[in-house]
């Protein structure tokens, strides 16, 4: 493996730890304030409430 390449790993691996963090944190500020994260999967919606559940039906407090 070329040092560019190793270089090119460290910085790909760099902005995903980077990038996780920030969304971790993004989630856990929308808990905070009682607003549902969303996520999408093969194409479909789902919605994790504040409490923690999961559902395709889109929360009131979205819409």
């Amino acid at each position: 493996m070329s040092k560019n390449n190793i270089h090119t790993k460290d910085f790909a691996a760099e902005l995903t730890r980077l990038g996780n963090r920030g969304v971790r944190k993004a989630q856990e500020e929308n808990r905070k304030m009682g607003l549902p994260n969303v996520y999408s999967k093969n194409g479909k919606i789902y919605y994790q409430l504040p409490n923690g559940e999961i559902t395709t039906k889109k929360p009131s407090s979205l819409s």
